[in-house]
C-alpha cells in the first residue's frame, strides 16, 4: 500500500509539472461589428503549441500565444482587446496588421509609371507610409475559408483608392503549422501597372505584451548590408556594408548592446528602423533573422523569399496607450520584423523591382517559427 501511495504521489507531481497555463481567448462578440457595410469578426486558429486570434479588419493578428521553456503561455504580440480600438485607434495604427499595397515609405507621396504621375496621401513626414490613409490595414477583408489552423482572406483594392493605380486583387493566407510556424502567403494581380510591396506588421515581445524591454533579446540578421536613410527615413539608394557598424547582426548581439551608439543612422531612426538586405542564396524561402529571449527561452526565427526585412525596435512607443491587458505600450518593448521588397523602390532603379504589370502575379511568403531553448 505504501508503495502504491508513493507511486500515486509521484504521478500527481509529474502531472503537475506537465500542466501548462492555457491561453484565455478573447470573446468573439467584442470584435463583431460592421465597417462600411461589411461584417467584421474574430477567428481563432491553433496548431502545434501555438494559438492565434485574427480579425478580418486589416487582417490583424490580435493575439498570439506561445509557451516558454516551462510550458507557460504568454500572448507575445501587441494589440487591443476590442474592435473599436482598431477602427478608431488611440495610438499605434499598425498593430498586427497587413500593410500595403506599398509597405514602408514612398518619398514625397508620389511615383511615376511610364508618363503617368500618381500622387498619394502624405501621412508620415511628407511621405506615404504603408499605403496611405486607407491602407490594407484599415479595410475589411473578405473571409473566403477558415479551418482549425488557417484562414484565407481576400481584398480587391480598387483603382484610384488613395491615388494608387490598378484594381489590385489580393489573396492572403495565414496558416499555423504543426511545426509551430505562423506562415503568411500573399498573391496579387492587377489590371493596370502598379507598385506592390505587401508585408506583415505584428509587434512582438517574446516576454509577453507589456512585460518589459526588448533590449536584452539576442538578435541575428542574415544580412551584410542595409539601405541607409535620410532624416525622414527615405533610402539614399545605396547599399551600406554593415561591417564594423551597430547594424551587423551576422553574429549574435543583444538589441540594446549598440542601439545607443553615436551613429547617424541610429540617430535618424531613434534606434533601429531600417531595411536589411538579406544575404540570399537562391529564389526560395530562406532564413532572414532570429531573436531569442533568454529568460523565457522563447525564440522567433523569420524565413522569407523576399530580398529585404525591416527591423523596427519600437522606438516611437511612449506608454501613453495601453494594450489588451491594460499594460502601457512603452518605448522599446516590442519589435517588428517585416519581410519586404525595399522601401521607396519606385525611385531607385538599382533596387529589386516592385512593379506589377497586368498578366503577372505578385507572390510573397513569410514564416515566423517559434521554438524554446
Amino acid at each position: 500500500m505504501k508503495k502504491l501511495a508513493i507511486m500515486a504521489l509521484a504521478c500527481t507531481m509529474m502531472a503537475a509539472c506537465d500542466k501548462t497555463e492555457a491561453p484565455v481567448l478573447f470573446p468573439v462578440e467584442d470584435f463583431q461589428t460592421t465597417v462600411e457595410g461589411k461584417d467584421v469578426s474574430l477567428y481563432t486558429l491553433t496548431s502545434g503549441d501555438i494559438t492565434m486570434q485574427v480579425t478580418n479588419f486589416g487582417a490583424r493578428v490580435v493575439a498570439l500565444w506561445t509557451p516558454d521553456r516551462n510550458g507557460k503561455y504568454e500572448d507575445i504580440v501587441l494589440g487591443y482587446n476590442n474592435i473599436d480600438n482598431y477602427v478608431n485607434n488611440p495610438g499605434e495604427r499598425f498593430l498586427g496588421a497587413v500593410v500595403g499595397p506599398y509597405a514602408n515609405r514612398i518619398a514625397g507621396g508620389t511615383y511615376t509609371i511610364g508618363e503617368e504621375v500618381y500622387n498619394f496621401p502624405q501621412n508620415n513626414n511628407g511621405q506615404t507610409l504603408h499605403g496611405g490613409l486607407k491602407g490594407l490595414d484599415m479595410v475589411v477583408w473578405d473571409v473566403k475559408e477558415v479551418t482549425e489552423n488557417s484562414i484565407v482572406l481576400y481584398y480587391l483594392r480598387e483603382d484610384g483608392q488613395d491615388g494608387m493605380p490598378g484594381n489590385l486583387s489580393i489573396t492572403m493566407t495565414y496558416t499555423l503549422t504543426p511545426e509551430n510556424e505562423f506562415r503568411v502567403d500573399y498573391t496579387a494581380s492587377t489590371d493596370k501597372s502598379t507598385h506592390v510591396n505587401i508585408s506583415h506588421h505584428s509587434f512582438f515581445n517574446l516576454k509577453g505584451e507589456g512585460n518589459g524591454s526588448i533590449e536584452d533579446l539576442v538578435m541575428v540578421i542574415n544580412a551584410s548590408g542595409i539601405t541607409p536613410v535620410n532624416e525622414v527615413l527615405i533610402p539614399s539608394g545605396e547599399i551600406m556594408d554593415v561591417t564594423g557598424t551597430p547594424f551587423d547582426f551576422r553574429t549574435p548581439h543583444t538589441i540594446g548592446e549598440r542601439i545607443g551608439a553615436d551613429d547617424i543612422q541610429l540617430g535618424y531612426g531613434k534606434g533601429y528602423d531600417h531595411n536589411w538586405v538579406i544575404d540570399r542564396k537562391g529564389d526560395g524561402v530562406e532564413f532572414a533573422a532570429s531573436v531569442y529571449e533568454p529568460a523565457s527561452g522563447r525564440k522567433l526565427s523569420v524565413y522569407t523569399d523576399q530580398e529585404g526585412m525591416q527591423f523596427y525596435s519600437g522606438n516611437f512607443f511612449d506608454g501613453s496607450t495601453c494594450g489588451k491587458y491594460e499594460r502601457p505600450l512603452r518605448f522599446r518593448e516590442s519589435i517588428a520584423l517585416e519581410t519586404q521588397k525595399f522601401p521607396d523602390t519606385p525611385h531607385h532603379e538599382n533596387f529589386p523591382s516592385t512593379l506589377l504589370n497586368p498578366g503577372e502575379t505578385y507572390t510573397h511568403t513569410c514564416i515566423y517559427k517559434f521554438e524554446v531553448q
